[in-house]
């Protein structure tokens, strides 16, 4: 590798020429990276703006999901029953009163052994597990047939159903305890190959839920009156009593009532969501657009038309007031029919958004009234409700839209940015070989120098000799 003489002969700091030389040689690689520099802070820039545009998007998905306008509210009249509203297609609202009648339970049984038992099974070498009118289930047993090792194998064994234990008494004695894994009659197990006498201390049972009365309110075998009827579940959660309701009971409980109401609140705030996403769009677009005409500075996106634009188009689809698909809209069968009416149109004018609620302010942004969109909810349910999976689609669409183009643009400008990247990295190449050269022109310079300094010693030296 070559390396300049830094002035050995010339007395020129030859390592410095070299430096500024450079300098100048990089100009076009340092244009290059400025701009790249320049052009992150812009993709930067639109990403900012995209990733309020996706959240509004989300915010009209969810305000155009039917799921959301079914959405309920559930509330126990007891402490010991909960009643859990679940999002589903299926919610309605609706109550319903009922007695808790059991809850359910899971089969535990227990066998006691003498103590230092050393072998609890019945000699057949084979011990199985029968859960419910399933098939039984056979024990992979061990050389350790204590209660202990007992225990550990019926645990160890797959798909049995059933777990087990082993308590010591203060005699000594060992009690070998199994129980089911889950409650239900359908969970009840019986084992077979253990010697000793398996108590059942707890029976399986269902929970049941009775709506209406008995005949005899004493007498639990006396019939139910008519329109009466009985719910039993093998676990303490009831699905199927109201719809889109999950009930869960702990305890025997009379006169239970589960009133389950439109959440109205929830609904309110998904509109306040999505104006909520509309206002931060805007505030995005406002920044990342903004110039300071005291500076004379502008933002990264300033000038920006389509970025602009986006504000037009949030604050139009506001003012110019709601317009959407008509879901219930029929497609005519008979090629001669108009293919709208007013009786059946293609879309529905519902008019200005301030019958949701929303409107746009002072500054230029959407405010929401939850009290007025709650009144005008409660007024007529059907028609709020086909009006706001309207707006959320409508805000879904537009903020696809503006979206899909800012996505373009970032791949666009990511794009050029490789590029440039790939001309830096070239000219990386460019400037180590032209660094080369110049030390070695230097080093040549330097040699040279070094050679005539030298003859012109020696023809002094011979000139001196002559006088």
């Amino acid at each position: 590798m070559s390396s300049s003489v830094d002035g050995l002969v010339s007395g020129m700091s030859t390592s410095s020429i070299i430096s500024q030389l450079m300098q100048v040689e990089a100009a076009p690689q340092d244009r290059l990276k400025t701009k790249v520099k320049t052009a992150q802070t812009t993709v930067a820039s639109y990403q900012s703006v995209n990733s309020k545009l996706s959240a509004l998007k989300s915010a009209g998905t969810t305000l155009g999901d039917l799921a959301t306008w079914r959405s309920i509210k559930a509330t126990s009249s007891s402490p010991s029953v909960t009643a859990t509203a679940m999002s589903s297609l299926t919610s309605a609202a609706g109550s319903t009163t009922f007695d808790v009648v059991q809850t359910a339970a899971a089969q535990v049984t227990t066998t006691e052994y003498a103590a230092g038992s050393t072998d609890i099974t019945d000699g057949t070498g084979v011990l199985t597990v029968s859960l419910g009118s399933g098939d039984p289930v056979t024990v992979n047993l061990t050389e350790d047939r204590t209660p202990a090792g007992i225990a550990a194998a019926i645990n160890s064994t797959s798909g049995v159903g059933v777990r087990a234990g082993v308590v010591t008494t203060a005699s000594g004695d060992s009690i070998l305890q199994i129980s089911s894994a889950k409650t239900g009659v359908a969970n009840a197990f019986t084992v077979n190959g253990l010697s000793g006498t398996g108590n059942v201390v707890t029976a399986a049972s269902d929970a049941k839920i009775r709506v209406g009365s008995l005949v005899d309110p004493n007498d639990e075998n006396s019939g139910l009156t008519p329109g009466s009827y009985e719910v039993t579940n093998s676990s303490n959660t009831f699905t199927n009593l109201l719809s889109g309701v999950n009930i869960t009971v702990t305890k025997k409980e009379q006169n239970v009532t589960i009133d389950a109401q439109s959440d109205v609140a929830g609904i309110a705030d998904k509109m306040q969501a999505l104006v909520d996403a509309a206002n931060s769009v805007l505030s995005e677009v406002s920044s990342q657009t903004a110039y300071d005409a005291s500076t004379k500075k502008g933002s990264p996106l300033t000038g920006d038309f389509m970025v602009r634009n986006m504000t037009q188009t949030i604050l139009g689809a506001v003012s110019g007031g709601l317009s959407y698909d008509n879901p219930d809209y029929v497609k005519p069968t008979d090629p001669n029919d108009p293919v709208e009416s007013p009786e059946n149109p293609l879309k529905i004018a519902f008019g200005s958004l301030s019958k949701l609620g929303i409107q746009l302010d002072s500054t230029g942004k959407l405010s929401f009234d939850a009290t007025k969109f709650t009144a005008a909810y409660n007024e007529d349910p059907a028609a709020i409700k086909k009006a706001g999976v309207g707006l959320g689609d409508n805000f879904e669409a537009l903020a696809k839209k503006q979206s899909d183009s800012v996505t373009s643009v970032i791949t666009g400008r990511n794009n050029e940015i490789d590029n440039m990247n790939s001309q830096i990295e070239n000219w990386d190449s460019r400037l180590a070989a032209r660094k080369l050269a110049l030390q070695k022109q230097y080093t040549g310079l330097e040699t040279a120098l070094g050679k005539l300094k030298n003859q012109s010693n020696w023809l002094a030296g011979q000139l001196s000799g002559l006088g």
